[in-house]
């Protein structure tokens, strides 16, 4: 099921592995994944398991300092919001940062099962965690947001760089539109808060998903967005270890 090729993904990105998406979307060898998790977990033991994200002690030790985000972080929080603050708004969906990467190697029939169990066509707020990486292996530099209004038939870019993922958003939104049945939405890069260093693009990100689905969880639309406070950006970090700590996690 696409469950287990995601949970194949998720694993095979953080060991660093050199292997395409196509070839993690075809392996099916769980005696081997079983085995390098058991070593993973003496080197770095589980924080928190939450749904279909896996947080471990390193992933959290990265919300202590001044460090960029990785995919495991963004992938917990956008788990959170599908399965806890927004449960009941079926308008919403979340696509966390792998299966985005994935998403950009996929072909027609893999993008239609992936849409399809998730009714994406259906949904009016389609929102991409979106990294630079242009390329199979592990790695990337920055971190944008990508929405989907359907009810204003446009893809919204949310960049705290200037205009650094232009091209990655324009690659993904040509890879997804006639899969999401948004041939015709508009392409639309949006004023946002900037970052101040160049390491808080994935706190960015996650104050961004968190400001717009609240926004059009009230109004059904993003134009009229007010602007993200930074004071919301610096208290982030803080409020994502209490917040793994109140779901069970340790830091």
């Amino acid at each position: 099921k696409l469950y287990n090729i995601m949970v194949l993904f998720r694993e095979h990105a953080r060991q660093n592995q050199n292997q395409t998406p196509r070839r993690i979307l075809q392996r099916r060898n769980a005696a081997k994944l079983n085995k390098n998790k058991n070593k993973m977990s003496k080197a770095d033991p589980i924080s928190l398991s939450f749904h279909d994200s896996c947080l471990r002690m390193s992933d959290v030790q990265l919300l202590h300092g001044p460090r960029w985000l990785n995919d495991q972080i963004l992938s917990f929080y956008y788990e959170y919001l599908s399965h806890v603050k927004y449960k009941n708004n079926r308008d919403m969906y979340f696509i966390a940062p792998e299966v985005t990467q994935c998403i950009k190697y996929m072909d027609d029939s893999e993008l239609d099962m992936l849409f399809g169990e998730h009714d994406a066509v259906n949904k009016s707020f389609i929102f991409f965690a979106l990294n630079d990486n242009g390329n199979t292996e592990a790695g990337g530099t920055h971190w944008s947001l990508l929405v989907l209004s359907r009810p204003e038939k446009t893809f919204f870019h949310f960049d705290s760089y200037g205009n650094n993922n232009t091209e990655p958003s324009l690659e993904l939104i040509s890879k997804v539109k006639d899969a999401l049945g948004a041939r015709q939405a508009k392409i639309r890069p949006m004023r946002c808060l900037q970052q101040t260093n160049g390491y808080d693009c994935g706190i960015h990100v996650i104050c961004m998903t968190d400001h717009i689905a609240d926004y059009v969880n009230r109004y059904e639309m993003i134009e009229g967005l007010p602007i993200l406070h930074i004071d919301t950006v610096k208290a982030k970090r803080a409020d994502l270890l209490k917040l793994i700590i109140s779901l069970g996690g340790k830091n």
